[in-house]
Protein backbone atom coordinates (compact mmCIF):
# COMPACT_ATOMS: atom_id res chain seq x y z
CA UNK A 1 0.00 0.00 0.00
CA UNK A 2 1.16 3.55 -0.74
CA UNK A 3 0.61 6.72 1.28
CA UNK A 4 0.76 10.33 0.11
CA UNK A 5 1.53 13.75 1.55
CA UNK A 6 1.19 16.98 -0.41
CA UNK A 7 1.22 20.74 -0.10
CA UNK A 8 1.21 23.63 -2.57
CA UNK A 9 4.72 22.72 -3.83
CA UNK A 10 5.54 19.06 -3.12
CA UNK A 11 3.86 15.67 -3.42
CA UNK A 12 5.34 12.64 -1.65
CA UNK A 13 4.48 8.96 -2.07
CA UNK A 14 5.80 6.31 0.36
CA UNK A 15 5.20 2.55 0.26
CA UNK A 16 4.61 0.25 3.23
CA UNK A 17 7.19 -2.08 1.64
CA UNK A 18 10.53 -0.92 3.01
CA UNK A 19 8.85 2.36 4.06
CA UNK A 20 10.47 3.47 0.80
CA UNK A 21 9.99 6.80 -0.94
CA UNK A 22 8.46 6.02 -4.32
CA UNK A 23 7.97 9.54 -5.59
CA UNK A 24 8.77 13.13 -4.65
CA UNK A 25 7.46 15.78 -7.02
CA UNK A 26 8.10 19.51 -6.91
CA UNK A 27 5.55 21.57 -8.83
CA UNK A 28 4.61 18.39 -10.68
CA UNK A 29 8.19 17.49 -11.69
CA UNK A 30 9.41 14.09 -10.52
CA UNK A 31 12.71 14.26 -8.63
CA UNK A 32 13.07 10.57 -7.76
CA UNK A 33 14.29 7.72 -9.93
CA UNK A 34 11.33 5.47 -10.77
CA UNK A 35 12.95 2.05 -10.22
CA UNK A 36 13.28 0.86 -13.82
CA UNK A 37 14.80 -2.63 -13.30
CA UNK A 38 16.85 -2.26 -16.49
CA UNK A 39 19.15 -0.05 -14.42
CA UNK A 40 18.17 -0.45 -10.74
CA UNK A 41 14.82 -1.58 -9.42
CA UNK A 42 14.68 0.61 -6.32
CA UNK A 43 14.03 4.28 -5.58
CA UNK A 44 15.10 5.09 -2.01
CA UNK A 45 15.68 2.03 0.20
CA UNK A 46 16.70 2.35 3.84
CA UNK A 47 19.92 0.49 4.66
CA UNK A 48 19.50 -1.29 8.00
CA UNK A 49 20.97 -2.85 10.06
CA UNK A 50 23.87 -2.89 7.60
CA UNK A 51 25.25 -0.31 5.17
CA UNK A 52 27.16 -2.03 2.39
CA UNK A 53 28.51 -5.54 2.97
CA UNK A 54 30.00 -7.57 5.75
CA UNK A 55 33.25 -9.18 4.67
CA UNK A 56 32.17 -12.45 3.03
CA UNK A 57 28.62 -11.36 4.03
CA UNK A 58 29.20 -12.71 7.55
CA UNK A 59 29.18 -11.10 11.00
CA UNK A 60 30.12 -12.53 14.37
CA UNK A 61 28.68 -11.91 17.84
CA UNK A 62 28.83 -13.87 21.11
CA UNK A 63 30.47 -16.84 19.46
CA UNK A 64 27.90 -17.15 16.66
CA UNK A 65 28.17 -16.30 12.95
CA UNK A 66 25.35 -14.61 11.03
CA UNK A 67 24.99 -14.08 7.28
CA UNK A 68 23.30 -11.10 5.66
CA UNK A 69 23.11 -9.73 2.13
CA UNK A 70 24.19 -6.24 1.12
CA UNK A 71 22.48 -3.30 2.86
CA UNK A 72 20.52 -5.43 5.31
CA UNK A 73 16.92 -6.63 5.35
CA UNK A 74 14.74 -3.64 6.29
CA UNK A 75 14.39 -2.49 2.68
CA UNK A 76 12.70 -5.80 1.81
CA UNK A 77 10.25 -5.93 4.73
CA UNK A 78 6.78 -4.49 5.19
CA UNK A 79 6.55 -1.68 7.74
CA UNK A 80 3.46 -0.69 9.73
CA UNK A 81 2.08 2.83 9.37
CA UNK A 82 1.74 4.09 12.97
CA UNK A 83 1.07 7.80 12.38
CA UNK A 84 -0.44 9.81 9.54
CA UNK A 85 -1.22 13.53 9.51
CA UNK A 86 -1.45 16.30 6.93
CA UNK A 87 2.31 16.73 6.83
CA UNK A 88 3.83 13.59 8.36
CA UNK A 89 4.04 9.81 7.96
CA UNK A 90 5.63 7.46 10.49
CA UNK A 91 6.37 3.78 9.83
CA UNK A 92 7.58 1.10 12.23
CA UNK A 93 9.44 -2.21 11.91
CA UNK A 94 10.20 -4.57 14.80
CA UNK A 95 12.61 -7.47 15.06
CA UNK A 96 11.20 -10.97 14.86
CA UNK A 97 12.28 -14.58 14.42
CA UNK A 98 13.21 -14.01 10.77
CA UNK A 99 15.45 -11.02 11.53
CA UNK A 100 17.13 -12.97 14.34
CA UNK A 101 18.34 -15.51 11.78
CA UNK A 102 20.46 -12.77 10.16
CA UNK A 103 21.02 -10.29 12.99
CA UNK A 104 21.24 -11.14 16.71
CA UNK A 105 19.60 -8.06 18.25
CA UNK A 106 16.08 -6.89 19.04
CA UNK A 107 15.17 -3.43 17.73
CA UNK A 108 12.35 -1.06 16.87
CA UNK A 109 13.05 0.92 13.69
CA UNK A 110 10.91 3.97 12.89
CA UNK A 111 11.09 5.87 9.60
CA UNK A 112 9.45 9.27 9.48
CA UNK A 113 8.68 11.65 6.62
CA UNK A 114 7.76 15.28 7.27
CA UNK A 115 6.81 17.56 4.37
CA UNK A 116 6.71 21.37 4.32
CA UNK A 117 7.10 24.14 1.75
CA UNK A 118 10.91 23.86 1.96
CA UNK A 119 11.05 20.17 1.13
CA UNK A 120 11.17 16.76 2.80
CA UNK A 121 12.72 15.76 6.12
CA UNK A 122 13.56 12.06 6.46
CA UNK A 123 13.84 10.86 10.08
CA UNK A 124 15.38 7.62 11.33
CA UNK A 125 14.82 6.41 14.88
CA UNK A 126 16.30 3.17 16.21
CA UNK A 127 15.23 1.98 19.68
CA UNK A 128 16.77 -0.71 21.82
CA UNK A 129 13.90 -2.43 23.68
CA UNK A 130 16.19 -4.79 25.62
CA UNK A 131 18.50 -4.72 28.62
CA UNK A 132 21.50 -5.53 26.42
CA UNK A 133 23.69 -3.38 24.17
CA UNK A 134 22.95 -3.53 20.44
CA UNK A 135 25.07 -2.62 17.40
CA UNK A 136 23.84 -1.45 14.01
CA UNK A 137 24.37 0.75 10.95
CA UNK A 138 21.79 2.78 9.07
CA UNK A 139 21.84 4.78 5.87
CA UNK A 140 19.86 6.23 3.01
CA UNK A 141 19.99 5.39 -0.69
CA UNK A 142 17.79 8.00 -2.43
CA UNK A 143 18.14 8.05 -6.21
CA UNK A 144 17.48 11.25 -8.17
CA UNK A 145 16.74 11.70 -11.86
CA UNK A 146 19.64 13.35 -13.67
CA UNK A 147 21.64 13.52 -16.88
CA UNK A 148 25.01 11.90 -16.16
CA UNK A 149 26.52 13.54 -19.24
CA UNK A 150 25.48 17.12 -18.43
CA UNK A 151 24.60 17.56 -14.76
CA UNK A 152 26.97 18.14 -11.83
CA UNK A 153 27.19 17.80 -8.07
CA UNK A 154 28.13 20.72 -5.84
CA UNK A 155 29.58 20.00 -2.40
CA UNK A 156 29.03 22.28 0.61
CA UNK A 157 30.43 22.53 4.11
CA UNK A 158 28.87 24.92 6.64
CA UNK A 159 27.07 26.77 3.86
CA UNK A 160 30.16 27.30 1.71
CA UNK A 161 31.16 25.49 -1.47
CA UNK A 162 33.96 23.05 -0.77
CA UNK A 163 37.32 24.56 -1.70
CA UNK A 164 39.52 21.46 -1.46
CA UNK A 165 39.50 18.09 -3.26
CA UNK A 166 37.29 15.28 -2.05
CA UNK A 167 39.14 12.39 -0.41
CA UNK A 168 37.38 9.29 -1.74
CA UNK A 169 37.65 5.70 -0.50
CA UNK A 170 37.58 2.93 -3.08
CA UNK A 171 35.62 -0.33 -3.09
CA UNK A 172 37.85 -3.31 -3.86
CA UNK A 173 37.34 -4.64 -7.38
CA UNK A 174 36.91 -8.25 -6.27
CA UNK A 175 33.13 -8.24 -6.17
CA UNK A 176 33.02 -8.34 -2.37
CA UNK A 177 31.57 -4.85 -2.03
CA UNK A 178 34.09 -4.17 0.73
CA UNK A 179 36.58 -1.36 1.22
CA UNK A 180 40.11 -1.52 -0.15
CA UNK A 181 43.10 0.35 1.23
CA UNK A 182 43.14 2.59 -1.85
CA UNK A 183 41.98 6.19 -1.88
CA UNK A 184 41.92 8.93 -4.48
CA UNK A 185 41.38 12.66 -4.63
CA UNK A 186 38.80 14.25 -6.88
CA UNK A 187 39.51 17.89 -7.64
CA UNK A 188 36.60 20.32 -7.50
CA UNK A 189 36.21 23.70 -9.15
CA UNK A 190 34.31 25.97 -6.77
CA UNK A 191 32.86 22.85 -5.16
CA UNK A 192 31.63 21.42 -8.47
CA UNK A 193 32.16 17.85 -9.66
CA UNK A 194 31.01 17.01 -13.18
CA UNK A 195 29.02 13.82 -13.40
CA UNK A 196 29.88 11.12 -15.92
CA UNK A 197 29.36 7.36 -16.22
CA UNK A 198 33.14 6.85 -15.82
CA UNK A 199 32.99 8.43 -12.37
CA UNK A 200 31.46 5.17 -11.12
CA UNK A 201 33.79 2.72 -12.86
CA UNK A 202 34.98 1.56 -9.41
CA UNK A 203 31.52 1.44 -7.82
CA UNK A 204 30.37 4.01 -5.25
CA UNK A 205 32.37 7.01 -4.11
CA UNK A 206 32.67 6.77 -0.30
CA UNK A 207 33.43 10.09 1.39
CA UNK A 208 34.34 9.84 5.07
CA UNK A 209 35.33 12.22 7.89
CA UNK A 210 32.45 14.72 7.52
CA UNK A 211 34.13 16.42 4.57
CA UNK A 212 30.82 17.95 3.53
CA UNK A 213 27.30 18.33 4.92
CA UNK A 214 25.27 19.06 1.78
CA UNK A 215 25.33 17.96 -1.85
CA UNK A 216 23.37 19.75 -4.58
CA UNK A 217 22.44 18.37 -7.99
CA UNK A 218 22.66 21.10 -10.63
CA UNK A 219 21.91 21.12 -14.34
CA UNK A 220 24.17 22.17 -17.23
CA UNK A 221 23.19 25.82 -16.75
CA UNK A 222 24.19 25.74 -13.08
CA UNK A 223 20.60 25.84 -11.80
CA UNK A 224 20.05 23.83 -8.64
CA UNK A 225 17.64 20.91 -9.07
CA UNK A 226 17.74 19.74 -5.46
CA UNK A 227 19.99 19.63 -2.39
CA UNK A 228 20.48 16.83 0.14
CA UNK A 229 21.63 18.10 3.56
CA UNK A 230 22.81 15.91 6.44
CA UNK A 231 24.96 15.67 9.56
CA UNK A 232 26.31 12.21 8.86
CA UNK A 233 29.89 11.00 9.43
CA UNK A 234 30.13 9.76 5.85
CA UNK A 235 28.11 9.41 2.66
CA UNK A 236 28.10 7.70 -0.70
CA UNK A 237 27.61 8.86 -4.28
CA UNK A 238 26.54 6.11 -6.67
CA UNK A 239 25.20 5.23 -10.08
CA UNK A 240 25.41 1.71 -11.52
CA UNK A 241 28.77 0.83 -13.03
CA UNK A 242 28.80 0.57 -16.80
CA UNK A 243 25.10 1.30 -17.32
CA UNK A 244 24.96 5.05 -18.08
CA UNK A 245 21.89 5.16 -15.86
CA UNK A 246 19.84 8.39 -15.80
CA UNK A 247 20.09 8.86 -12.03
CA UNK A 248 22.54 9.47 -9.20
CA UNK A 249 22.25 8.50 -5.53
CA UNK A 250 23.26 10.87 -2.73
CA UNK A 251 23.42 8.68 0.38
CA UNK A 252 23.87 9.86 4.00
CA UNK A 253 25.34 7.02 6.05
CA UNK A 254 25.84 6.15 9.70
CA UNK A 255 27.96 3.10 8.95
CA UNK A 256 29.57 1.47 5.95
CA UNK A 257 30.88 -1.79 4.51
CA UNK A 258 33.67 -3.75 6.16
CA UNK A 259 37.24 -3.45 4.99
CA UNK A 260 38.56 -6.35 2.93
CA UNK A 261 39.53 -9.17 5.28
CA UNK A 262 37.80 -7.81 8.40
CA UNK A 263 37.35 -10.68 10.87
CA UNK A 264 36.35 -8.86 14.05
CA UNK A 265 33.22 -8.95 16.14
CA UNK A 266 30.19 -6.89 15.03
CA UNK A 267 30.93 -4.55 17.93
CA UNK A 268 34.32 -3.70 16.38
CA UNK A 269 33.06 -2.53 12.97
CA UNK A 270 34.19 0.92 11.82
CA UNK A 271 31.45 3.59 11.96
CA UNK A 272 29.13 1.21 13.80
CA UNK A 273 26.52 2.63 16.17
CA UNK A 274 26.02 1.46 19.76
CA UNK A 275 22.80 1.61 21.79
CA UNK A 276 22.62 0.77 25.48
CA UNK A 277 19.64 -0.70 27.27
CA UNK A 278 16.43 1.17 26.48
CA UNK A 279 18.26 3.86 24.50
CA UNK A 280 17.24 5.48 21.20
CA UNK A 281 19.19 6.84 18.24
CA UNK A 282 17.58 9.53 16.06
CA UNK A 283 19.01 11.34 13.04
CA UNK A 284 17.60 12.96 9.90
CA UNK A 285 18.42 14.40 6.51
CA UNK A 286 16.55 16.71 4.14
CA UNK A 287 15.79 16.86 0.43
CA UNK A 288 15.06 20.44 -0.59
Amino acid sequence: MEHKLSNSIYELTVSDHGAEIRSLKKNGQELMWQADPEFWGRTSPVLFPLVGNYWEKKSRFAGKTYEMSQHGFARDMDFTLVKESEDELLFELKSDEKTHEKYPFDFVLCLGYKLDDKGLKVIWNVKNPTEDTIYFSIGGHPAFNCDLLRDSLVYYKAGQKLSKPLEVNIIEGDGSGCLSDRTKKISLEEGVMKLSPKLFDEDALIIEDRQTDAVALVNSKGAEILKVSFDAPLFGIWSPTGKKAPFVCIEPWYGRCDRVGFAGDISEREYGNVLGAGAAFEVSYTIA
